[in-house]
């Protein structure tokens, strides 16, 4: 959910499951008003500067007004290495095109209103703000992932060292070779802001929390 006209900037500390800080994450919105005529856009930016040398992860999408996403674009650079992948959705013909730079190009199906998954976090908080939960969804960062929400309960948690009234939803997600459940924890304000985000890996939870 996007705060009237204006622009949102959150920033997290993504935390290994030992405590030991990971890095920043930080995810930013803005309205983009359209030309004369023409319906206005939403932009978001997500980024992770980890706090390995050279590791860096970048995030940016495009989408309509009502959610539908555009233009979808990854940035991955560890050390010398880069790799940058375009993802740009044709809704009338329901068509997704895959573009890595410097490599090749495919073609796939997509929904009419298809979501990346910076679009869809903000969905999902628009849906909420609003007293509903979304539909289990087509979401795509790079491939396409099936993602199934349920509501996990309201709870009170600490956030930067202060108690916050939240609710737990829990992401179900099924990919091409994953299979996951993320918690995410959405504070009870107006804009219904994720302050804590739980991921499971290999070697235990990575968790990002909002700093305040």
């Amino acid at each position: 959910m996007i705060p009237g006209a204006g622009a949102e900037h959150l920033t997290y500390s993504v935390n290994w499951p030992s405590g030991l800080s990971l890095g920043e994450l930080t995810i930013s919105a803005s309205r983009i008003s359209g030309d004369v005529g023409k319906a206005g856009k939403l932009s978001f930016d997500g980024a992770l500067d980890a706090s390995l040398p050279g590791f860096t992860i970048g995030d940016q999408s495009e989408a309509s007004d009502d959610f539908c996403t555009a233009h979808f674009e990854k940035h991955v650079k560890h050390g010398a290495r880069a790799s940058d992948e375009h993802s740009t959705f044709d809704p009338a013909g329901n068509r997704l095109t895959r573009e890595t730079i410097g490599g090749g190009r495919r073609e796939q199906a997509s929904p009419a209103c298809p979501m990346d998954a910076l679009t869809f976090l903000y969905f999902v908080r628009n849906e909420l703000a609003h007293g509903r939960l979304p539909q289990p969804q087509v979401v795509f960062f790079g491939a396409a992932y099936n993602v199934q929400l349920e509501f996990g309960g309201a709870q009170k948690i600490k956030v930067a060292g202060v108690d916050t009234d939240a609710d737990r939803i829990n992401a179900t997600v099924h990919g091409p070779a994953s299979d996951f459940t993320v918690q995410i924890y959405f504070a009870h304000d107006a804009a219904r802001t994720p302050v804590l985000v739980r991921v499971p890996v290999s070697v235990g939870t990575l968790s990002a929390e909002l700093t305040r």
